[in-house]
């Protein structure tokens, strides 16, 4: 393998996207919105369940597991709520985080080439198709997995100083959070990588790559909508769960990627 050839892709992607700004505004907008503006958010939620028409937060917790209400127990009803959506009901959209991360970069790995008509030139390199689509890969996936991880660092840090008020201790990370951010997450950004890449390969623009290949958010907002009615709560067993099932489609589709990608195609494609 051409590892010389491969980071110099590597690099110039990376250069790319901080010059874009197209790229770079949800880069770092939507993490911000997500890991830090929704502790802080949370911090306030206690506040209103003495608000009339504040029945909706006694509901939730009134129709919570057992086993979550005994994790629970002893606390009152403010910290509850708190606890409740920093650790529970926020988690699945902490995934949207490194999913649109990857998804931003890999529509630009060949679609935004394409629009910048310089896809000629990288394809003359001296690698092979496969070492081409492993530095595109690798370009988005790196950022995408350093951020969920600094952007989990930061969501823990401000989501037990807003909540100290309330709670009076450090209650965050939970185990559940650990494996999300240690193994669904990463499982997650690959799903949307090889998604996203093999759409990008196949597309003329990069807002045509990027929108096809965010559909693989649809299951994330599903599981937003399944904990928010109850339906579902999530666990470490649940994550274990889902980011098993996360990393064996991200094969699939890798796979399918790797059999059906070639530079003949690519120039067929961008003419």
């Amino acid at each position: 393998m051409n590892r010389r050839a491969i980071l110099a892709i590597v690099r110039k992607d990376l250069m790319v996207v901080r010059q874009s700004r197209a790229v770079m505004a949800p880069l770092l907008i939507v993490p911000v919105i997500f890991l830090v503006g929704m502790p802080l958010l949370a911090s306030f939620a206690p506040s209103l369940i003495n608000l009339p028409g504040s029945s909706d937060f006694t509901a939730l917790l009134a129709q919570l597991p057992p086993e979550l209400t005994a994790r629970f127990a002893g606390l009152s009803e403010e910290a509850q709520v708190l606890k409740l959506l920093v650790t529970y009901l926020f988690a699945p959209l902490y995934l949207i985080v490194p999913l649109m991360v990857v998804s931003v970069i890999a529509a630009d790995a060949f679609a935004g080439e394409k629009e910048r008509r310089t896809l000629e030139a990288l394809l003359y390199t001296p690698t092979s198709d496969r070492e081409l689509l492993f530095a595109k890969a690798l370009a988005a996936y790196i950022p995408a997995i350093l951020i969920a991880w600094v952007g989990f660092a930061v969501y823990a840090l401000v989501a037990n100083l807003a909540g100290w008020r309330v709670i009076g201790e450090v209650f965050f990370p939970t185990p559940m959070w650990w494996m999300l951010a240690g193994w669904v997450a990463p499982g997650v950004a690959a799903l949307g990588l090889s998604a996203t890449v093999l759409v990008s390969a196949r597309v003329s623009t990069f807002q045509e790559a990027y929108q096809l290949g965010a559909v693989v958010v649809i299951p994330i907002v599903a599981l937003v909508a399944a904990q928010a009615t109850g339906l579902v709560i999530l666990s470490s067993w649940i994550a274990i769960v889902l980011g098993g099932v996360a990393w064996a489609l991200a094969a699939v589709l890798w796979w399918l990627g790797t059999r059906s990608f070639s530079r003949d195609r690519l120039l067929t494609r961008s003419a």
